[in-house]
């Protein structure tokens, strides 16, 4: 293992590259978009996109959230 060079007394290390401030309302919309994103790439049709015209595609990934929905809404027990 190689050792670190040690800093003079009172100099701290910069880290490099852009600093970003975390925002959770943001970072939970992307959370929703990328698993949602990400269930539809479950969906072989979509996934492999027989559908050559894109007002099809547009309505098979419609159909496919309305079939996601009902699949929730009746899996409800309460």
């Amino acid at each position: 293992m190689i050792p670190e060079r040690r800093l003079p007394e009172g100099k701290k290390r910069r880290k490099k590259g852009p600093h970003y401030r975390f925002d959770k309302d943001t970072y939970k919309k992307r959370a929703a978009v990328e698993q949602s994103i990400g269930w539809i790439k479950e969906c072989r049709r979509i996934a492999t996109r027989y559908e050559k015209l894109a007002v099809s595609f547009l309505s098979m990934i419609k159909l496919a959230f309305i079939r996601f929905y009902l699949k929730l809404d009746s899996s409800d027990t309460a």
